[in-house]
């Protein structure tokens, strides 16, 4: 599938294109506002199977919130009618504040009024999708989410406030990719989002805090805590050096010992491998699986990458000094043999092997 994607390098359009990665979907940015260019926008999207608009202007004067949003949804109508192959589906990341008594919300329903005209103009089925409160891995704190500053200030050990106890209806950002990109049916949203209120979620990331800084799992009882430990552990990655838990390993006459990982409920699976000298492991990332390596014998050095990006952490480990180095979702990873003996390494993940269901996707570091 071909797919063209307004607000690429945004939040949601990480997460969007990870997902498009993880199918093996073809991605095509369109530049809208000041980097609109009408011959690019009609290339990006001439050919494509469907249009997803995710860009939007949340943040501003009055007037530049409404006329921006407008403007993006006026720039993508100016070029479908005039492409030779439209796509067949528009799809919009509108929001569940669409239509309020807010510039935002007024802004966002008069946008869709506009997709959906150039839409039906052209014979696409149009497909308004109404978000409510995202989350997710790498958010951007005081500005994309409540839960985003919250493990930003966790990770800090700094203390959040609340300042206004409201309901909350949360969903994943993997999750409203699956819908933007139509592997999950629309009618299916409501399920995957849970209502709480805003000292819940703060209460559950502080319990989280408080036991991953020694390396311990939290219960991963349903997909929403999942989300959110996976969420609170991304931001982990502002100090790569604190990656890596150090193991107690303890030693007498009889050998050495030390715990791997202590989780606190949950299903969960653990593995062991050998690899030999000059051999790597790895190469593929996952959306949601939490992972750990723990090197029991052997020297290694683990790589890992996020996903569209360029730049890469590596950390050298040993049996004799063992860590627990935890595999950040949306990140693709390594582990090379870098001595001249086996290499020992323990797996343990927080679910049980589906092959049907594996969301483990070939991406070299």
């Amino acid at each position: 599938m071909k797919i063209a994607l307004t607000g690429a390098g945004g939040f949601l359009g990480l997460h969007t294109r990870a997902a498009a990665l993880s199918l093996g979907h073809g991605i095509t940015s369109v530049g809208l506002g000041t980097k609109f260019s009408q011959q690019r926008a009609m290339a990006a999207v001439s050919g494509s199977d469907r249009l997803i608009h995710l860009a939007g202007v949340n943040r501003g004067s009055d007037p530049e919130v409404h006329d921006g949003n407008l403007e993006f949804a006026k720039q993508l109508a100016s070029i479908l009618c005039g492409i030779p192959s439209p796509p067949s589906h528009i799809v919009y990341a509108n929001t569940i504040q669409a239509g309020n008594s807010s510039v935002y919300g007024q802004s966002k329903a008069e946008a869709a009024d506009v997709l959906q005209a150039a839409a039906e103009s052209i014979g696409a089925r149009f497909i308004n999708v109404l978000l409510p409160n995202l989350f997710g891995e790498h958010g951007q704190p005081f500005y994309n989410s409540v839960v985003a500053t919250f493990c930003h200030l966790l990770n800090a050990e700094e203390r959040p406030e609340i300042l206004d106890d409201k309901d909350l209806v949360l969903l994943h950002a993997q999750d409203a990719a699956d819908i933007l990109l139509g592997i999950v049916p629309l009618a299916d949203m409501g399920s995957l989002t849970v209502s709480r209120t805003v000292s819940a979620v703060l209460a559950q990331l502080q319990e989280i805090a408080c036991g991953y800084r020694k390396g311990d799992i939290p219960a991963l009882d349903s997909s929403f805590d999942l989300a959110l430990f996976n969420t609170y552990r991304s931001f982990r990655l502002q100090q790569a050096r604190r990656l890596p838990f150090t193991l107690d390993r303890r030693t007498d006459a009889r050998g050495s010992f030390f715990e791997a990982c202590r989780s606190q409920g949950g299903e969960g699976q653990t593995s062991f491998s050998t690899t030999v000298p000059g051999f790597t492991r790895g190469q593929h990332f996952h959306r949601r699986k939490v992972e750990r390596f723990v090197v029991l014998s052997g020297e290694a050095e683990i790589a890992m990458r996020c996903v569209f990006s360029h730049d890469v952490l590596r950390f050298a480990v040993n049996g004799l000094e063992p860590v627990a180095i935890d595999m950040p979702t949306l990140w693709t990873h390594s582990i090379a043999n870098t001595g001249n003996s086996d290499l020992y390494t323990l797996f343990w993940t927080n679910g049980i092997f589906d092959s049907s269901r594996p969301d483990t996707y070939y991406e070299r570091v």
